[in-house]
């Protein structure tokens, strides 16, 4: 019990001090890899309270999909990124500390379960305590009942997230012809060919 309680304080205390860099870091990468450090520090987090499942989501949806999402964000931008490959050993102390403290955590959470004679015991006395259903069957059961209306009202939040996104992204270049669907299918043979006699001994 005390391992558990020690290694909350410690994954909620990284989780805060790691979004408050996030949003208080000038350099953007720097800013995307102290994120990913929040989110791995949140699934340690979900992995504590037995939600397995969102912790695994967690990482291989926003730490797979999304951080890299950031990065092709970042590689908009108006960066110069000639002089921050110069400066390549700038950002190893820190790429190595974030290293370090991933590591340290993972092996604090394998020894954590390891030392602790309880934990399995705990882990089933919970799960069969609540029910036959698995973790992810209970949360599939609560999202799609109680929470589907947000659910859904959640998707659509990010359907116009991702096409404001693509709109703030679109850049009009002059000179570029662009493909337009209902000109082309309205064309009639008449408009792109014409049948012409040729007689012979004369050329076209």
């Amino acid at each position: 019990m005390i391992i558990s309680t020690i290694a909350f304080y410690l994954f909620a205390a990284m989780t805060i001090a790691s979004a408050f860099m996030v949003i208080s870091a000038k350099n953007p990468v720097h800013a995307v890899l102290y994120l990913i450090l929040a989110f791995f520090n949140s699934a340690a987090l979900f992995v504590l309270l037995g939600a397995e499942f969102l912790a695994m989501i967690l990482v291989v949806v926003y730490v797979g999909a999304v951080a890299v999402l950031f990065m092709f964000v970042v590689m908009m931008l108006d960066i110069n990124f000639t002089q921050l490959r110069q400066g390549f050993l700038q950002y190893l102390p820190i790429g190595g500390l974030i290293g370090i403290i991933l590591m340290l955590e993972l092996i604090f959470v394998v020894s954590g379960w390891a030392l602790s004679p309880d934990a399995m015991s705990i882990g089933a006395s919970t799960a069969s305590a609540s029910s036959d259903l698995t973790n992810t069957e209970q949360l599939g059961h609560i999202i799609y009942t109680n929470y589907a209306f947000l659910f859904q009202t959640a998707g659509m939040i990010l359907l116009v997230a991702m096409i404001g996104a693509i709109v703030l992204t679109h850049r009009q270049r002059p000179g570029v012809r662009k493909q337009i669907i209902a000109k082309q299918v309205g064309r009639r043979p008449e408009d792109s060919m014409a049948v012409r006699k040729v007689e012979p001994g004369q050329g076209v």
